[in-house]
């Protein structure tokens, strides 16, 4: 690893970081000196988060997340228990060495600096809290997702098999539960089955955070470690939390568990219950090819989640093979004229007889008229309140074909949206549900605190809350991932040629500037180093 030195300020300008996404992340939290600017989704109050940066020789920095010793000095340490647990103890090298890290990237050029790491999850030698003194608490956020009653039963019996713990809270119905409802104690006998179902047995809703109450009660129960399942909103909701207790000095761990079907939290390689959504959605877009190649010229539309990306309409349509044309977000498209959709859905019905279409519930907003908008309105997480563009487009569609081509259609539409949320996780999703809970238990033990734990590069990492919120994964269009889908349904990219040549020029561009701007501080860097 070569010689590192802790810093918790900002990179200096002598370090080349590896991706643009990690230079962007950087400069933007420099820029706002340590304080994470909130938007559409955020909870309350801005979280003031301080980079906690380690650098190495060749580029290399780790992106560490804070310590309870960072603010609590001399806090005694304990061997884990896990080392005279039989299950665990027979594993060669079970404990994770304090200096392993996991790169961001792990494909890169010849000449590309070694990039930005993260710190691994998994259980250390040495531990922070004994397991009588544990007292966690788990609440979940947000909207329903595949998956959250096994990571809910995970966090329950990991604590309690692993680490001995006894005392577990579920807080009821969200953020707002910490002061506003009952608290539910957690058993390993409670939670046994719950995998099996859909929801969350400790409910959910979406705002209703009040740092200075949510804190106020942690601190009155004698909470020490809190486990917060939810998206981006929430993550930074968790953030704020962990700012206040921080303040406090309270030793608390606060650890974040990344939560969205749509795939669109940054950094980790995807969240929990996306691989059931897909395979779920299935099952939807199967009906809709059913009743169109049934009918005469039959569209078959079907809307899937996808509020800011793509990525369910996107690997939905690659596994299904049934669909004919996929809209999401990323990729803008027009209705009308030459190389326009309705011109697509002519074509296709007179060579096959019928069509499927799937579209994204984020896609297309911007074509529905004003009158019609809810753009501007929001639900109490900050989410915009989208038009169902599911039904104005198959509303467009037959108004198109029906007064202007004089064309008989027969179009189905489907909105399986809340059948999916609520469906169990398939086996997939129950083991990934399972790695997160037991990262998260190990992080909390060992100290660590105001962290999200995730796979990065298919190894699980402990990321800092403002590198999983500070921007949302989105569908590359100029990527092969969707050049594939464009391959398989043959649809027209709605995009013409000089679109997506600005689009790739612009991103080669930044690349550039960002990459010659760090190496041209690290050569002003040494010349200054040679001066001293």
């Amino acid at each position: 690893m070569g010689s590192i030195s802790n810093s918790s300020a900002p990179p200096t300008s002598n370090h080349i970081f590896d991706l643009r996404s990690s230079l962007s992340s950087v400069k933007a939290t420099v820029k706002s000196n340590g304080v994470l600017r909130r938007s559409g989704r955020g909870m309350a109050p801005e979280a003031k988060c301080e980079p906690k940066l380690v650098q190495g020789e060749a580029g290399y920095v780790l992106e560490d997340v804070p310590h309870l010793v960072d603010y609590i000095p001399n806090l005694p340490t304990h061997p884990n228990p896990l080392q005279d647990n039989p299950a665990y103890s027979v594993v060669k090298q079970y404990f994770v060495n304090m200096d392993d890290t996991v790169a961001q990237k792990i494909v890169v050029h010849k000449g590309s600096p070694r990039g930005t790491h993260f710190r691994r999850a998994g259980p250390r030698q040495r531990v922070y809290f004994e397991s009588d003194e544990v007292h966690a608490c788990i609440v979940t956020c947000g909207g329903l997702c595949p998956g959250l009653n096994t990571v809910i039963r995970e966090l329950v019996c990991g604590l309690s098999d692993m680490y001995g713990v006894t005392k577990i809270l579920g807080i009821e119905s969200g953020y707002k539960g910490f002061y506003a409802r009952n608290t539910i104690e957690l058993t390993p006998k409670s939670v046994n089955d719950i995998h099996k179902r859909g929801g969350t047995i400790i409910g959910t809703s979406r705002g209703g955070h009040d740092t200075s109450k949510i804190v106020d009660s942690i601190q009155d129960r004698g909470i020490n470690q809190v486990y917060i399942i939810g998206g981006d909103g929430t993550q930074k909701g968790a953030s704020v939390i962990f700012e206040e207790i921080k303040r406090r000095g309270l030793k608390v761990a606060v650890v974040g568990i990344p939560k969205t079907i749509d795939n669109d939290i940054a950094v980790i390689d995807k969240s929990f219950g996306f691989d059931t959504a897909v395979e779920e959605a299935q099952r939807a877009i199967n009906a809709a090819h059913v009743e169109a190649e049934s009918a005469e010229n039959g569209i078959g539309v079907v809307k899937l989640m996808g509020r800011y990306s793509g990525f369910i309409a996107m690997h939905a349509t690659l596994a299904s093979r049934d669909v004919d044309c996929c809209l999401i977000l990323e990729s803008p498209f027009y209705l009308e004229g030459k190389g326009g959709l309705f011109e697509f859905i002519e074509k296709r019905l007179k060579e096959n007889g019928h069509m499927v279409i799937v579209v994204a519930e984020g896609a297309g907003q911007e074509l529905i008229a004003e009158s019609m908008r809810s753009m501007h309105h929001e639900d109490a997480s900050g989410n915009k309140l989208l038009l169902d563009v599911g039904l104005w487009l198959s509303q467009n569609i037959k108004d198109h074909f029906s007064n202007k081509k004089k064309m008989t259609i027969t179009l189905k539409y489907i909105d399986p949206t809340y059948m999916i949320r609520a469906i169990p996780s398939n086996a997939s999703d129950n083991v990934y549900c399972t790695l997160l809970a037991h990262g998260a238990i190990h992080g909390a033990m060992a100290g660590y605190t105001g962290f999200t734990v995730g796979p990065v590069n298919g190894r699980h990492a402990y990321i800092p809350f403002y590198r999983v919120t500070e921007t949302r994964n989105k569908v590359v269009i100029t990527d092969r991932m969707w050049a594939r889908l464009l391959s398989s349904t043959n649809q027209p990219s709605f995009l013409c040629n000089k679109v997506i040549e600005e689009a790739k020029k612009e991103e080669e561009e930044t690349s550039t500037q960002l990459l010659e701007g760090e190496a041209g501080s690290t050569e002003n860097g040494m010349v200054n180093d040679a001066a001293r």
